[in-house]
């Protein structure tokens, strides 16, 4: 996939907050599940070994449809997701982190995080 515009990458990330959201929801659920299922976990009305197998599809199914739109799925427990762009002429990776409403960061792609800055 190509570059992203601010305007383009915001418009994007619109359209995958549902996913998003979703996303952090059954994250949470299948990690309480997971450990429910260890041996003295506390039990959970989640259900089972069959749930959480279902859990982990709909996880994969989520992950896969953001990476489909040209996003990169950086991070998991944060979500982390880039969209690559050009800024002046420097590449650059549009950032959203787990909690932000909107797309208002950026970083340069040779520093990665440590580097993030506000959207002028």
């Amino acid at each position: 996939m190509g570059l992203f515009t601010v305007d383009e990458a915001r418009a994007e990330l619109a359209r995958l907050m549902p996913v998003l959201d979703e996303l952090i929801v059954l994250r949470a659920d299948a990690a309480e599940l997971a450990a429910a299922l260890e041996p003295g976990g506390t039990r959970t009305e989640l259900g089972g070994l069959p749930e959480l197998k279902g859990m982990q599809a709909r996880l994969d199914d989520l992950m896969t449809r953001i990476q489909q739109t040209g996003a990169e799925l950086k991070g998991f427990a944060p979500l982390l997701v880039d969209f690559p762009a050009d800024l002046g002429g420097v590449p650059v990776l549009l950032c959203w982190l787990e909690g932000d409403r909107e797309l208002a960061w950026y970083h340069r792609t040779d520093l990665g995080f440590a580097g993030r800055r506000p959207l002028p």
